[in-house]
């Protein structure tokens, strides 16, 4: 039994979280120490690690895109990434709970604007997708939030880095950390987090692991089976693919350390952590070294640029909104950090 069936069966879906579904009120702007006194789910320990300088909590803010890519009746998706919930409780260790107060001070409200953008799309009838990152790192009290939250709507999701990562940068991540933990990580979600297709109303939403920054010939022998449907095909990836503007947005923010895409060429990417050195064995911190796109990463989004039945790509990562044309016939989406208050609500014709 998975996580998620664990929960439903035992109950735990209905009782005892502080989860508002679709009976959420629309939230006013308000003081952030007023806000936070009203939310219960914060434990103590990340309660007052950030109730300094706290933001304002204001409205859940929804970006409407509209796109016409052929589907048999028109429906809606609200697409949501980044929310980086940070739970702990006396199942995860001292490290944990350290982790969860330094993390917690600039991603309070992940978890209030995930329940109001479910709360959005139960009230406007749509359908929710999460492209990675849903909590900040691994815990045990994370992973039943995760689960928790995917009873509350009909979800399609993505993995992101965070997915996966147990401590926030302590150790090389790549497939063997990965599978570390990808047991408990997969029984909280409904769907594949390697590579999943879900059709929708004749549109197929295809979500692919680029969580590294890379793609594997697999996902690519995957997609070309997809795209062989014959279907309008909307992809969900974590990490925004590469495109010049992107870039350029991306080095500007970054004073030119790193671009935070996948598929980023190589004369680019050699050029990243400028005066950065690291202490031999710790290779794998450069952002040149992670950010790599090797030639099966850089076959596939070429391939990807041609397939006239791509019609879009759902991201996150950056923690920024950002539209761009990927393709002749797709273009990228990037929607801002939940935490951030940040929804997209994706309305397909």
């Amino acid at each position: 039994m998975d996580r998620r069936d664990f929960l439903k069966t035992s109950g735990a879906a209905v009782a005892g979280w502080a989860l508002t579904g679709c009976a959420a009120k629309k939230v006013e702007k308000t003081s952030g120490h007023e806000a936070l006194a009203s939310v219960p789910f914060i434990p103590e320990v990340v309660r007052s690690a950030i109730t300094r300088d706290i933001k304002p909590l204001l409205p859940l803010n929804v970006k409407n895109i509209h796109l016409k890519v052929g589907a048999r009746r028109p429906f809606a998706v609200m697409h949501v990434s980044d929310t980086h919930i940070v739970r702990v409780d006396n199942r995860d260790d001292e490290a944990k709970t350290k982790l969860a107060s330094r993390r917690a001070r600039s991603m309070a409200w992940g978890e209030h604007y995930l329940d109001e953008a479910i709360a959005y799309a139960c009230n406007h009838g749509m359908h929710m997708m999460h492209t990675g990152d849903l909590y900040d790192f691994v815990s045990e009290a994370n992973l039943d939030t995760c689960a928790q939250h995917m009873l509350m709507a009909d979800w399609f999701v993505c993995a992101g880095n965070h997915e996966y990562s147990k401590y926030v940068g302590e150790a090389k991540e790549d497939e063997a950390y990965k599978a570390d933990s990808r047991e408990a990580v997969s029984s909280a979600y409904p769907n594949d987090l390697t590579f999943a297709s879900r059709v929708i109303e004749g549109v197929n939403f295809v979500a692919v692991d680029d969580v590294y920054y890379y793609f594997t010939e697999h996902q690519h022998a995957l997609m070309e089976a997809e795209m062989k449907k014959g279907l309008p095909v909307v992809m969900l990836c974590h990490v925004p693919l590469y495109t010049p503007e992107a870039l350029a947005y991306e080095l500007k923010a970054t004073k030119g350390s790193c671009g935070y895409l996948t598929g980023v060429p190589e004369e680019i990417t050699s050029k990243y952590d400028p005066g950065v050195t690291y202490p031999e064995g710790q290779e794998w911190r450069y952002r040149k070294v992670q950010q790599h796109a090797d030639k099966p990463t850089l076959d596939f989004i070429a391939w990807l640029k041609e397939q006239q039945l791509l019609k879009a790509i759902l991201c996150g990562h950056c923690h920024r909104f950002f539209e761009e044309r990927f393709s002749p016939t797709a273009m990228q989406y990037a929607v801002d950090a939940t935490y951030h208050g940040g929804a997209q609500a994706v309305f397909f014709e």
